[in-house]
């Protein structure tokens, strides 16, 4: 795929649409914008929304780089939920409301542009892969943290899907079999215990026990707006409550991440996602969990690193999925 021509990149996500375009060598962005997707609204009013947006990017990069309609090959889309990914349908989306949606197709008949779609977590990878943090990595296990817990897996250089495009749903392994109930219906999924929601969740509980912290100042008292990322910021303030939790999330997260490493031996994990503002303060012991728990030769053969895309991870990597899956090589260089 010629480097002067465009792809159009959409991360559609519960809470926001975020939409660029990007030349087929990875090197230059146009158009990044995010507008709240509004799920309520229906499919056809989020779907319309999406059409809406990229043809307002293609027009940003028309005018930025000279170049004409023709140069943009097609869209690239990151949807949460299982997907049919020949049929382009997405089947179920539970945040979204949505349940087999032609995703692909109606991307295609707005926008007049060839369109690819795959899992949002997926692409979060691949985008991490092909120009962030995993770079040059053969073996890849991509970690999003947000609302819930996804996951992508690379294997020899590929994305692995599984036999019913399932596969690298992180989130949703057992840490705890006896543990708290998952919104999967499963007791002790990792997503339970180390997603934003479940952060948020625990660091309330703790302040039923311990109500020395200052989470309360920072959310004016109602303690329900308490969210991950207030979490991080009290915990670099030295809170102690929030010190802890984020300190279990860690241990959490390890315990995960260790049986993956075990299975998967990869050369690279890279977590992105809101978590990856804690700093050291997660990944400090994030590490140390895992030294403990999994094999030494396999730690020692794998960098465990937070994304360098923020807030973009997932749009690179629908660009990317689309040039993947149009049979193209994605350029060397940026590997």
């Amino acid at each position: 795929m010629p480097h002067s021509q465009f792809i159009v990149g959409v991360d559609l996500g519960g809470t926001n649409i975020v939409v660029c375009a990007m030349s087929a060598d990875g090197t230059r962005q146009h158009g990044l914008h995010s507008e709240p997707t509004r799920a309520h609204e229906g499919a056809d009013a989020v779907i319309g929304r999406m059409a809406q947006m990229v043809n307002e990017t293609i027009n940003v990069t028309m005018r930025e780089t000279g170049v004409s309609r023709d140069a943009f090959r097609g869209v690239g889309v990151g949807a949460p939920g299982p997907l049919d990914r020949e049929a382009g349908v997405v089947l179920v989306a539970p945040n979204l409301g949505w349940r087999n949606v032609p995703l692909r197709d109606r991307m295609t008949e707005l926008t007049g542009l060839d369109a690819a779609i795959d899992n949002d977590a997926n692409c979060a990878t691949y985008g991490e892969w092909w120009i962030g943090a995993a770079k040059g990595g053969r073996n890849v296990i991509g970690v999003t943290i947000g609302t819930g817990i996804g996951g992508g897996m690379i294997v020899n250089g590929e994305l692995y899907h599984g036999s019913s495009d399932s596969a690298g749903e992180i989130g949703h392994t057992t840490i705890d079999q006896t543990g708290r109930r998952c919104g999967c219906g499963n007791y002790g999924c990792l997503e339970a215990y180390a997603s934003g929601t479940a952060i948020a969740e625990r660091a309330r509980e703790a302040l039923a026990y311990d109500t020395a912290s200052i989470l309360p100042d920072l959310v004016d008292g109602d303690v329900s707006k308490i969210t991950a990322a207030i979490v991080y910021e009290a915990a670099s303030r030295g809170d102690a409550v929030a010190t802890e939790v984020v300190r279990d999330t860690a241990r959490f997260l390890g315990t995960g991440l260790a049986n993956l490493l075990n299975i998967f031996n990869p050369d690279v994990v890279v977590i992105a996602g809101g978590v990856t503002q804690a700093g050291e303060a997660l990944f400090g012991p994030l590490r140390a969990e895992i030294r403990r728990r999994a094999f030494k030769m396999a730690v020692d053969a794998c960098r465990i690193v937070p994304g360098t895309l923020p807030g973009t991870a997932g749009v690179v990597g629908a660009v990317a999925t689309f040039i993947a899956q149009r049979g193209a090589q994605l350029s060397p260089p940026l590997r």
